[in-house]
């Protein structure tokens, strides 16, 4: 039986999301798309099952007087979602102190 530090280590990249099941991540989409929540699922094409999620969409409009960036951002609370993976970008783990 592989001990706990075996368990823990990193050897690959998708070890790292492996270590972060059921705990809270955050994952940047294309299209300006950030989600955060409970990661209960995931596999090789990082398609992965969330829950308890907060999406985040951001947009950008250009006023059409003063030609100024309006950055819009609109908060969405889902309880499961599931994200397909050739829209991530970014995966990002909770915090390890």
């Amino acid at each position: 039986m592989a001990s706990h530090e075996e368990e823990a280590t990193v050897k690959e990249p998708l070890d790292l999301i492996r270590l972060s099941l059921d705990e809270r991540i955050y994952v940047k989409l294309r299209g300006e798309r950030e989600l955060r929540g409970k990661l209960h699922a995931f596999d090789q094409h990082l398609n992965m099952i969330l829950g308890d999620v907060e999406e985040t969409i951001t947009t950008v409009e250009i006023d059409d007087e003063t030609y100024e960036e309006i950055i819009k951002t609109q908060k969405r609370n889902i309880p499961y979602l599931f994200v397909r993976g050739d829209g991530v970008i970014l995966v990002s783990p909770p915090l390890r102190t």
